[in-house]
């Protein structure tokens, strides 16, 4: 930290500017505080946040301002786990800033220059932690280019990452003339210097060169002068005598020249910390120097907020440091502008990273080969496609070819590029290219890429749009590629004009039947086009197929059956009046079908008369009671089964149940927690209660608690008579209905399992932790168990397996993961960023998987993606 120059800013919308806190070549970081929030009990830490704010002279730049909205937007989809959420974002109004709160943290290369490399520990968390985040990025195809020494951050916790691009990664970047924007990238691959374009799997060798620095505090490779550094990157072996040993083949896979043998980040985060990085890192994780360092910097922080130092700015125009907290760097002048040249505190020359041309060096207008130029790009002209950009599409960086060395690396014949614009007459010449011209993207390659090949946006050298003919074309990265998800037969987004859809379901592996607020809708499962639409099946429950005749929608106020055809009504049952003796019935949701058989809960209102009055006595006030009961239906003969009385729901409502096991005799229910009375709660003394009634004639059979199962406890049967429910960290099995335990599986400590799917002779299991098993269904031996790699949440992923059996898809608040059931191979990852408009609102949904012959549907609110499944 350093104190406030004379031309720093004051304020960032609420926040008063305390101190210079680190730069960046694109950016200067202020630590500041929001002193119109409450403290806290412990101090105002709490409202202390990191700004970065884009230096001045490259704000003003349009192609800067567009790619720093679209690093910035990367960051807010990423937020989460080791990425920190951005409180504040500000792009407009010639301000360009962004707010996270404020963390105890070092640089990489700080923690390297305070204590030396890290130990094997230490830096196999901070690679999981990295991968981790690469992993959600790499699911999408795209290239995430953010990381060098200085963008990953060390704190108590876990590592963090801090840039989500080239502008946030950059060496030195600068404004020239002619309104063009100078990137100098730091670390580079062996496909950029070839020429060609970065992959998912550039960002494996940039992170193989940054663990090999963290374990070894140099770089191999890519120490040295940028030339001869590059000729290495293109063609040496890299030495790591000095990397421990069991990281050592690891990283050496990573640093493969060619991209196609380097290992997924999926598999490299396995490798790294198989329980997660956040699980390896409990108890702490840093040397003890680093965590003493940490420690003086919050104690310095905290002491700069409650000293109101942030007034001292104002009172010491020329920039002397506040008492006790901050240093004033020897060449720093009042008058010094934010630029990172020398003299201004900025960047100093880095030796650990690969630089194409000179940081320090002052720079001449002609043409620099050496340097990524970034032209100002077009605006874009019409709409979007209508397919949601995983990752905003920006103008590319188009970086020219290194200088060869001398006797090492021989160009071919420049060739002539498509003539771009003509530039003014002040501008630069630095636009030519040649046959090796490299294209660098921040999100997703050179171009913005499309889910599902729907489209490729391209973005010329010059900056502008190339024409998109709306035919599907390819992912650059293709579906060979370890850990992206295949090539989605179709893309369904649900229209932005009418609600996001209520539920979802298939129907005979033909239609996709989605209900809403205002309409039920059909997508053909061939296709992913819209069929129909029935404004008479709104908000609808429930869809099962009832037979192949029709669709059966349970709606607020009748259960419908519609055409699959053309989704018109073709019959039509109130819930009022269509059960003899319970008129004016309320139904809840129904809980489960078996072929034409449908179970659900409905309840009535009863008057009581009062009683005759004795002689002489005011007769009685009528009472009403709510019955509750549980119905079976056929919905193909449209023909009530049978009915059974049930106890009613909190507050005399309808109980909701959930269905545990349909077995050949009998159906087994628990009440949901929400609807139980105080006194069935009290009765029950904490266990859930599960009930099993007769399917023929719905006669309750038995009542009974098993083990220490919680009345949410994720909890499910199958029809041998077994269930499977969390209870503790455990997952256990018992018999029905006579409790006994069978076995027990244990989890991961302070965790809980979710609800396991039955499949064959497998049990599939899913936990809070984000991780998916597979177990044997009679003894409990367990097969395999493996991460997801999302950030642990409050829930459990969903498992879901294909028709065949061979794929578990896990859906998550985060991503969908896809293992194969056998061994648990991770197979791929797909995250999308939920909305059609880059600038809509964030959608935090979580995903839902729907599987069908040889497919899955991904959903995620209204988009909707049929990949191809095993």
């Amino acid at each position: 930290m350093e104190a406030l120059r004379q031309d720093d800013p004051r304020r960032f919308g609420p926040y008063t500017v305390l101190a210079r806190f680190r730069e960046t070549a694109s950016a200067v970081q202020y630590l500041a505080h929001d002193a119109s929030a409450a403290d806290t009990a412990d101090g105002t830490a709490d409202h202390t946040v990191v700004i970065t704010a884009a230096r001045p002279e490259l704000a003003a730049l349009p192609a800067f301002r567009r790619r720093f909205e679209a690093e910035a937007r990367t960051a807010d989809r990423l937020a989460g786990g080791w990425v920190q959420p951005q409180l504040a974002t500000r792009t407009d109004g010639g301000e360009l800033w962004t707010a996270v709160a404020y963390v105890p943290a070092l640089t990489l290369a700080e923690a390297i220059d305070a204590a030396g490399p890290l130990p094997e520990r230490a830096v196999r968390i901070l690679g999981a932690g990295i991968t981790e985040t690469l992993s959600r990025v790499h699911a999408t195809g795209a290239v995430l280019e953010g990381l060098a020494p200085g963008t990953v951050l060390l704190t108590g916790d876990g590592p963090r990452l801090t840039a989500f691009g080239p502008l946030g990664a950059a060496a030195d970047a600068e404004a020239r003339t002619g309104g063009q924007l100078s990137v100098r990238l730091g670390y580079l691959t062996p496909e950029q210097v070839e020429g060609e374009t970065a992959g998912p799997a550039s960002d494996l060798f940039v992170l193989g060169l940054l663990l090999a620095y963290a374990a070894t505090g140099t770089t191999p490779l890519a120490d040295g002068p940028a030339a001869e550094a590059a000729e290495r990157i293109a063609h040496a072996e890299p030495e790591l005598g000095a990397v421990p040993e069991d990281l050592r083949g690891l990283i050496a896979r990573c640093l493969t020249k060619d991209p196609a043998e380097r290992p997924s980040s999926g598999t490299v985060a396995a490798e790294l910390a198989l329980e997660g990085a956040a699980g390896l890192a409990r108890g702490g994780w840093l040397p003890e120097h680093l965590s003493k360092t940490l420690a003086e910097q919050e104690s310095r922080v905290r002491e700069l907020v409650s000293e109101g130092a942030a007034d001292e700015p104002a009172d010491n125009p020329g920039g002397t440091a506040p008492r006790g907290s901050l240093t004033e760097p020897a060449d720093a002048t009042p008058d010094s502008p934010a630029t990172g040249a020398p003299g201004d505190g900025g960047l100093g020359e880095d030796t650990r990273t690969t630089r194409i041309g000179s940081v320090g060096s002052p720079r001449a207008p002609e043409p620099d080969r050496p340097t990524t130029q970034l032209s100002i790009p077009r605006e874009r002209t019409g709409p979007p496609d209508r397919l949601p950009v995983i990752l905003p599409p920006v103008a590319p960086l188009v970086p020219h070819p290194l200088p060869a060395p001398a006797a090492a690396i021989t160009a071919p014949p420049p060739v002539t590029p498509t003539p771009a614009p003509a530039p003014s007459s002040s501008s630069s010449p630095s636009a030519a290219l040649d046959r090796r011209t490299l294209l660098f993207g921040a999100a997703a390659g050179a171009a913005g890429l499309i889910v599902g090949g729907g489209g490729v946006l391209a973005l010329g050298s010059d900056g502008s749009d190339a024409p998109d003919d709306g035919k599907p074309a390819p992912s650059p990265s293709g579906p060979t590629v370890a850990g992206l998800p295949p090539q989605p037969r179709w893309v369904y987004g649900h229209p932005e004009a009418e609600p996001a859809p209520l539920t979802a379901a298939l129907w005979h592996d033909r239609l996709l039947v989605l209900t809403g607020g205002t309409k039920a809708s059909a997508v053909d499962l061939r296709t992913g086009r819209r069929l129909w639409e029935c404004p008479d099946a709104a908000k609808g429950q429930a869809v099962l197929a009832a037979g192949d005749a029709f669709c059966f929608v349970a709606g607020p106020s009748e259960f419908l059956w519609l055409s699959p055809k053309d989704g018109t009504v073709a019959h039509r049952v109130a819930y009022e009046n269509a059960f003899e003796g319970a008129p004016f019935l309320t139904v809840s949701d129904v809980i489960g079908q078996s072929g034409p058989a449908i179970w659900f809960t409905g309840s009535r209102k009863v008057t009581v008369k009062a009683e005759k009055p004795k002689k002489g006595k005011k007769r009685g006030k009528d009472t009403q009671v709510v019955t509750s009961f549980l119905f079976a239906y056929d919905i193909v003969r449209r023909k009530e089964l049978w009915r059974t009385p049930v106890p009613t729901g909190r507050e005399s409502t309808t109980p909701a149940y959930r269905l545990i096991a349909v077995r050949p005799d009998d159906i087994v229910v628990r009440q949901k927690s929400a609807t139980l009375t105080p006194g069935d709660v009290k009765a029950a003394k904490g266990k859930a209660v599960f009930r099993g009634f007769d399917r023929k004639s719905g006669k309750l059979l038995w009542t009974k608690s098993f083990g220490t199962v919680g009345p949410d406890g994720a909890a499910v049967g199958d029809d041998q008579g077994l269930l499977y429910a969390a209870a503790g960290d455990a997952l256990q099995s018992f018999e029905m209905p006579t409790g006994r335990p069978k076995w027990t599986l244990n989890g991961t400590p302070g965790t809980v399992f979710g609800t396991p799917v039955p499949a064959g002779a497998l049990l599939h299991t899913t936990s809070r932790n984000q991780e998916v098993g597979a177990v044997e269904r009679e003894s409990g031996k367990l097969r395999w168990r493996r991460s997801t790699e999302a950030v642990p949440g409050a829930s459990a992923p969903v498992v879901t397996v294909s028709s065949s059996g061979r794929t578990v898809l896990a859906a998550g608040d985060a991503q969908v993961t896809a293992f194969a059931a056998a061994d648990g191979r991770r197979l791929w990852k797909f995250q999308d960023i939920g909305v059609q408009d880059p600038k809509g609102a964030t959608v935090t949904a979580p995903y839902r998987v729907l599987a069908f012959g040889k497919s899955a549907v991904v959903q995620r609110e209204r988009m909707f993606y049929a990949f191809p499944v095993k």
